[in-house]
């Protein structure tokens, strides 16, 4: 596992991020990860969800796409 030094996070913040670890029970530095892993594994997993249903989507043919492309530009 890697490890990430962030500098130059004001007091505030820091303050905020352990009071929210503390309700939880948890470390600062848990509820930072699960932070992270909230807002860039969604990502992932959104990005898995559009690639599944786009391989159900039907394919046109390129001909067909940029026949469709020249009527709107009339």
């Amino acid at each position: 596992m890697a490890t990430i030094t962030i500098r130059n996070i004001s007091d505030e913040l820091v303050e905020r991020i352990k009071r929210l670890a503390g309700q939880k029970g948890i470390s600062m530095e848990q509820e930072v990860r699960d932070l992270l892993l909230k807002r860039y594994g969604q990502r992932d997993e959104v990005l898995a969800r559009i690639r599944q249903r786009a391989k159900a989507l039907p394919m046109e043919p390129e001909s067909r796409v940029q026949a469709w492309k020249s009527v709107g530009r009339r």
